[in-house]
């Protein structure tokens, strides 16, 4: 009995009373592990340590919800919200929010939080394309400032706007290199030239983003359209694009790359065929290039039913194919058609697609709304719109924008500036037209909202001084309105004639075939020539126009393109003078449609004193980079530190320009390279770098380089990859042209 005490009960006791203890204590780790805080809660942890935790909880169908974009309507009457919100899978991904309301947009975000298993946010996007509600130029217009600074500014206004009326992402900026005035979508970007598209690409992802993605003053910044969009054969929009790979790097990528480097959070794919591949199914692009060779860690949407358009496009022969075509290439997350939502997770189901690339996009979109902070921070203040919009300091900030995008392309006689004193006559459809001032994509601005032209004109030279008349609308036939355009011409000193473009005539799908404004506003401008009054042409439009059939009549013209809510004010003041006009172009006036595509960086002809237009002149009307000023600019010798030099050297560049007119002005110096013979054949010249400074009457400053051998005189191979030559090189700004080697 002892025996069994001591050898058979006495273990067993212990044995039972060492697994009670176990068990006490693993139930006691359990607990506390179940009220501890997953990491992907913890705001203190690092973004990728979040990220991952996340997915690893995450089941296969709240991976794929996240992957989704759907919309959020206009209509917000509250009876409605209760039924809205229900529709709102509480697990979605992303929603494009059409209002402008925080309460309601925090209403929709709660759901996220509280009613999905892991309480994800939703991200609400928005095309902010050129202002919020305080809707400032267009984008081709602020190009043409020359001014990043107040670019990124703007972009700056839109972001706070934006954020505090429940948006956290805007689709852009758009970086579409365009070279055909006849594609609507020139008005969205910034011209011809990759260079100029870069540095405004940066400009606008630092103004959207600030420091802080975080902050309720910034959103996240969407690069678009990825990519050669703006390559659309014969201007039409959504069209297949032919572009070779040297062409691509050398031209379309460059403000895509720009982009990325400065942080851009996402991009949108575009809608065209890249040379038999559209680029919503581009894996090279996508993801050799994108994140391969960039290193880009955020996410791509499809623009708008971009995957659901590869059965269109000829690639995809059902529905489930062009979803696993769009999202193997390098597409996270599916704008609007619905796709990923019915035939994503069957495809990872039948092994189709693999997890590692599911797990890849979803830490993608995860990793873009930590940085936004919706985890931690998910709603937004409830602010009135007297605190969010229309601010003062803001309108300060984009009137000057609007003033020096202002291009002044003739001023025969110095007819310009006018005198106050002179009995002004207003004519023309722009006169009455407030609403075609917000250009496409107006977001949330309102006509109300924007300051008319004759009300801005009034205000500047004196309601007596100032007569309008409409003369004619903007197309048609109706030339009933001339004789009172007349009347008041004979009545006027000076006719200010307001001339231009609908904003509906701009923007996405509105190709056009002629760059020439409608014969019947042409017809008003030679009617009233005959009248022999000085005639200045008052340009509000969205692309390069065609002039040929007006610019003999006018004594200046002024393009002050699509200017926003400050309307009128910015060109009222240019024409009485309180303004020096200081824009210059940034997309080539073609002489006519006929010559289109023109753009100053061609690369040069086999036969250059061949192969001209025989009816019509090989140049166009008004160049890139053109501008004049109401004071006069003086240009020196450019001076330079070394004419040979090593590709390891920096070399120092600078020029004197002196104002030796009578009025301060702003001058822009370009300073463009040109290799005149490369093993890949290069543009007869390229712009590398532009500086803008105030002279001041009488003052002469000097304006510098900084030559990077390799950045600036490099070109890029069809992989990409950046390389430079011996040789000589060409340093060009204005008519000063010196030469340099490369030893």
């Amino acid at each position: 009995m002892d025996f069994f005490k001591d050898n058979i009960v006495k273990p067993v006791s212990w044995v039972l009373l060492v697994t009670g203890i176990m068990f006490l204590v693993t139930e006691t780790l359990i607990a506390q592990k179940q009220n501890e805080k997953p990491v992907y809660k913890d705001a203190k942890a690092p973004v990728e340590e979040r990220v991952e935790d996340l997915v690893s909880r995450m089941t296969l169908e709240e991976k794929v919800q996240q992957l989704n974009q759907l919309l959020l309507g206009k209509n917000n009457n509250p009876n409605n919200l209760g039924r809205r919100v229900e529709r709102v899978p509480a697990e979605v991904g992303s929603l494009i929010y059409y209002s402008t309301d925080p309460v309601f947009r925090n209403i929709v975000q709660r759901k996220a939080m509280e009613e999905s298993r892991l309480g994800i946010p939703i991200i609400f996007g928005y095309d902010v394309i050129h202002g919020f509600k305080t809707v400032y130029p267009i984008s081709l217009a602020q190009a043409c400032s020359w001014n990043t600074e107040l670019a990124k500014q703007a972009c700056s206004v839109a972001a706070s706007e934006a954020r505090l009326s429940g948006v956290d992402w805007t689709f852009s900026p758009m970086i579409d290199v365009s070279r055909d005035g006849r594609w609507g979508r020139v008005a969205e970007g910034y011209g011809e030239d990759p260079y100029v598209n870069s540095v405004f690409a940066v400009a606008s992802v630092e103004g959207y983003q600030g420091d802080d993605m975080s902050s309720m003053n910034s959103v996240a910044a969407c690069l678009k359209h990825y990519v050669g969009y703006g390559a659309s054969e014969g201007g039409r929009d959504y069209v297949y694009t032919e572009i070779s790979k040297q062409t691509l790097w050398d031209t379309y990528l460059p403000p895509f790359e720009a982009g990325v480097k400065a942080g851009a959070a996402t991009l949108m794919s575009s809608f065209n065929d890249i040379s038999g591949i559209p680029a919503s199914a581009n894996h090279y692009t996508l993801t050799e290039i994108l994140k391969e060779k960039w290193g880009h860690d955020g996410f791509v949407v499809s623009d708008w039913w971009a995957v659901m358009q590869l059965e269109r496009q000829g690639i995809a022969a059902s529905r489930a194919e062009a979803t696993q075509k769009a999202f193997e290439a390098g597409i996270e997350m599916d704008m609007t058609d619905k796709y990923y939502e019915k035939y994503l997770e069957k495809l990872v189901q039948e092994g189709k697609v693999s997890e590692e690339r599911l797990n890849d996009a979803v830490k993608r979109v995860l990793r873009v709304k930590f940085r936004l902070g919706l985890f931690d921070n998910p709603y937004v203040p409830e602010k009135s719109e007297e605190k969010r919009f229309l601010l003062p300091e803001n309108l300060k900030k984009v009137e000057k924008l609007a003033e020096e995008s202002i291009v002044l392309l003739k001023n025969k006689d110095n007819v310009l500036p006018l005198k106050k004193s002179l009995r002004i006559g207003l004519i023309g459809p722009m006169v009455g037209g407030k609403e075609h001032m917000l250009g496409s994509w107006w977001a949330h601005g309102e006509d109300n909202d924007v300051t008319g032209i004759l009300e801005a004109m009034q205000a500047e030279f004196g309601a007596e001084n100032i007569s309008p008349a409409k003369g004619c609308d903007f197309e048609g036939e109706d030339a009933s309105g001339f004789a009172e355009a007349v009347e008041l011409a004979n009545k006027s000193d000076v006719l200010v004639l307001c001339l231009g473009e609908k904003r509906t005539w701009s923007g996405e799908n509105a190709s056009r075939s002629t760059l020439a404004l409608p014969q019947i506003q042409e017809g008003l401008v030679a009617e009233l020539a005959k009248l022999e009054k000085p005639l200045v042409v008052l340009l509000t439009n969205g692309r390069p126009l065609d002039l040929s059939s007006i610019e003999p009549y006018a004594d200046a013209i002024v393009e002050m393109w699509q200017p926003g809510v400050v309307g009128g004010t910015p060109v009222s003041k240019v024409l009485s003078g309180k303004v020096n006009p200081s824009g210059k172009l940034a997309m080539t006036f073609p002489y006519s449609t006929g010559q289109v595509p023109i753009y100053y960086n061609m690369r040069p002809s086999s036969r250059p004193k061949h192969g001209k237009y025989q009816d019509i002149p090989t140049e166009p009307l008004y160049e890139f980079t053109y501008g004049l000023s109401y004071t006069e600019f003086e240009y020196g010798e450019i001076k330079v530190n070394t004419e040979k030099f090593k590709q390891e050297d920096k070399v120092s560049l600078e020029i004197e320009v002196k104002n030796i007119g009578q009025r301060d002005g702003q001058e822009t110096v370009h300073w463009f390279i040109s290799d005149p013979v490369c093993s890949i054949s290069r543009p007869v010249k390229e712009l590398k770098f532009f500086e803008k400074k105030l002279i001041k009457a009488g003052e002469t400053v000097v304006f510098k380089f900084e030559l990077e051998p390799l950045k600036d005189l490099g070109f890029v191979n069809s992989k990409g990859d950046k390389f430079i030559e011996s040789g000589d090189y060409y340093i060009i700004v204005k008519d000063n042209k010196i030469k340099l080697n490369l030893e």
